[in-house]
């Protein structure tokens, strides 16, 4: 009988892998845990405008005050959403932008990937996932059969957790995923992917409303607006920490099982 947790992948596909510094195999069974979350996370589709709070006096100035999100942002199409976000100016991230980070892909993909803040090389581009670590993950995606342009079972939809660049490439805050939140709601809705593989600490953040270590909360099977979704390393992390490449690739297997039991 077949072993349902491996997969038949090509020369080209092991080639890869082999480039990725990633040994071939995939989780047992008993090495798999698939848990439901607690609860269905919750994604605030229109956070309140950021007040600056009444400073006492002597006290060190406030934080500005920014623009409220988009009216109607959470019943946007593709053209109105990209339009709202190239002059979204809900938080001061917008300061940083050269051009928006909207996302790249299919609309019908099955696959939705989102990775951490976008960094130089993609505000510089509006793309994602560009550059050195852009090239990691399109070969972690043809080894799992997808890619960036097809739509359906080998589509892949691409974006981060929020469409600017941080300043000096520091780690988002939670205000500023709260508020890109909204935004990130309403492309998985327009999407409807099928399976979501999160790519970083701060994308798992804002998407399933946790703080808890990545390596706590990947090798399980969490949900987000009813669909599931892994968590893995970023690419740009395993760039840096190449002994973690086969607990990615495991984690890309559990996806694979994942969605071809769904």
């Amino acid at each position: 009988m077949n072993d349902p947790t491996r997969f038949d992948l090509d020369e080209r596909q092991r080639a890869m892998l082999a480039e990725m510094g990633v040994r071939v195999w995939a989780p047992t069974p008993e090495a798999v845990k698939v848990v439901a979350p607690p609860a269905a996370p919750t994604v605030v589709a229109k956070p309140t405008a950021l007040v600056a709070a009444s400073a006492a006096p002597n006290a060190s100035p406030a934080a500005p005050a920014h623009a409220a999100l988009p009216e109607g942002l959470d019943g946007m199409d593709w053209a109105a959403l990209q339009t709202a976000a190239a002059s979204c100016q809900a938080c001061g991230l917008c300061a940083e932008r050269e051009k928006s980070v909207f996302g790249m892909g299919h609309p019908q993909a099955d696959w939705l990937v989102v990775g951490d803040a976008p960094g130089p090389e993609e505000n510089a581009s509006g793309q994602p996932f560009t550059g050195e670590a852009g090239r990691l993950l399109d070969n972690m995606l043809k080894a799992m059969g997808l890619n960036r342009q097809d739509s359906g079972e080998r589509g892949a939809y691409l974006m981060h957790a929020t469409q600017c660049p941080t300043p000096g490439e520091r780690n988002p805050t939670a205000q500023e995923l709260q508020i890109c939140a909204a935004y990130v709601a309403r492309k998985v809705a327009l999407v409807q992917p099928r399976m979501i593989l999160v790519m970083g600490r701060f994308a798992m953040q804002a998407l399933l409303q946790t703080h808890e270590p990545l390596g706590k909360m990947r090798g399980q099977v969490h949900s987000y607006q009813g669909v599931p979704l892994v968590v893995t390393y970023a690419p740009a992390y395993l760039l840096r920490n190449q002994a973690d490449k086969g607990k990615a690739w495991a984690d890309l297997c559990l996806a694979l099982q994942t969605r071809q039991r769904a």
